[in-house]
């Protein structure tokens, strides 16, 4: 839509009015060895050194465990209390990657596939993103071989890159972003012919998102998922890191007359994640369930919600306690014959 260039300082105070109006912000913040979205109240408290934060953002619109409903009996009488969309803070993501940007869509697709889930919707409604491009990267980035990259547009309402003296090329890229620019940001001048990918990080492209689901095609009996799950543990970590994931689980927390009806994430991986109340499980081992991790991020979505499910953004080999590389994973399948 139009693209800004701004001095630092005007970064700065950008961020700054934000704080100060009472806005919600949410940003890479360090806690001890570890870099994560935490809610700030100063701009001294981002985080500028590192590559990737080591949990996704998803869980400002997708929560790690939600309430509902809760309910009240009395006699014969319920009471229904449902949880208020409306209630919902409005919320500035603030420094996020490119492919953090790029995980809404995926999570968007799933929550609105057969049915349009409400309190999804209406999270992914009041955040704005604004993502800043990637001037660094390290072995774990593969975003270039999703149709990703350092500098991708992809679901950021406002995109900022850094320049060597501090200052900023700032891309506002949607109607939400350009309502926030205008509030915001007060000091700018028109962006002119800044090339922006002189600044951005080199990350190799290895294959193509298309490459990986014709190769899928036959796969479903490979002797490939057996070779690459042996380390596999089932914890998990995978699933929760990644800005993509979306599976979950519906439990009941009831005590006495009262009670909520709570959705927590969940993991394709775990052994009883399919597990029937029979005592059957169509993946009763861990590779049949590492099939079916890949099988549903490169194969199944994109046929479903026309999304791949997976950003590049190489968090589930950073955190897998046993080195359980998926870049690797994919290259192996991309080039097996």
């Amino acid at each position: 839509m139009e693209n800004l260039h701004i001095s630092k300082n005007s970064l700065e105070q950008w961020l700054n009015q934000m704080l100060k109006k009472g806005m919600r912000v949410l940003a890479p913040v360090q806690h001890g060895d570890k870099i994560d979205f935490r809610q700030i109240t100063s701009p001294d408290e981002v985080a500028t050194d590192y590559v990737q934060t080591t949990q996704s953002v998803k869980r400002v619109v997708f929560p790690t465990a939600e309430v509902l409903f809760s309910y009240h009996k009395e006699g014969k009488d319920t009471t229904l209390k449902d949880s208020n969309p409306d209630a919902l803070p409005e919320t500035v993501l603030w420094k996020i990657r490119p492919c953090d940007a790029a995980g809404f869509a995926p999570l968007s697709g799933i929550f609105n596939w057969d049915y349009k889930d409400k309190l999804y919707n209406a999270r992914r409604a009041k955040t704005t993103l604004i993502s800043f491009s990637c001037s660094r990267c390290d072995e774990s980035c593969f975003c270039t071989s999703v149709n990703g990259g350092p500098g991708n547009t992809n679901g950021s309402d406002i995109q900022v890159t850094l320049l060597p003296d501090g200052s900023a090329f700032v891309e506002i890229l949607t109607m939400k972003g350009k309502a926030l620019a205008k509030l915001y940001i007060v000091e700018f001048e028109p962006a002119g012919d800044i090339d922006k990918d002189k600044y951005l990080a080199t990350v190799t492209t290895h294959f193509t998102p298309e490459a990986i689901r014709e190769k899928l095609t036959d796969a479903f009996d490979s002797p490939v998922w057996k070779q690459q799950s042996e380390r596999c543990l089932g914890c998990g970590a995978c699933a929760f890191v990644c800005p993509t994931c979306a599976c979950f689980d519906i439990q009941e927390d009831a005590k006495g007359s009262s009670g909520r009806r709570i959705r927590c994430w969940d993991s394709c991986g775990f052994s009883l994640f399919t597990q029937h109340t029979s005592g059957h499980n169509p993946r009763p081992t861990q590779s049949t369930r590492w099939r079916q991790r890949i099988l549903h991020k490169f194969s199944y979505m994109p046929e479903r919600i026309h999304e791949t499910g997976c950003t590049g953004c190489g968090r589930c080999s950073r955190a897998c306690p046993v080195d359980m590389n998926i870049l690797e994973h994919l290259i192996s399948i991309a080039n097996h014959e």
